[in-house]
């Protein structure tokens, strides 16, 4: 019997003193910057086009929206900053 009630003080005393420790660093809250990230990591998995992906990255991250698009030509123009020969930019 004194066996059975030693077992049963240790087990309490442990599963109590488990319950008094502090918090783990896990159950902290997220610093802005964290939290920007973790809003841009889950951006870039939803699988949005490319205009919707760059119009709430911008959004998220406070900066003017650049233009982009297609000129005339057909071509990709991310504001070019040298002219095509023959062509007028």
């Amino acid at each position: 019997m004194n066996r059975f009630f030693a077992i049963c003080v240790l087990l309490v005393t442990s599963v109590l003193a488990g319950c008094a420790t502090q918090p783990s660093p896990e159950l902290r809250p997220y610093t802005a910057e964290e939290t920007k990230q973790l809003a841009l990591e889950a951006l870039s998995r939803r699988g949005l086009s490319f205009d919707e992906y760059q119009q709430q990255r911008a959004a998220l991250l406070g900066q003017p929206q650049k233009s982009f698009g297609f000129d005339r030509q057909g071509e990709m123009n991310a504001v070019r900053s040298m002219a095509l020969q023959g062509r007028p930019s």
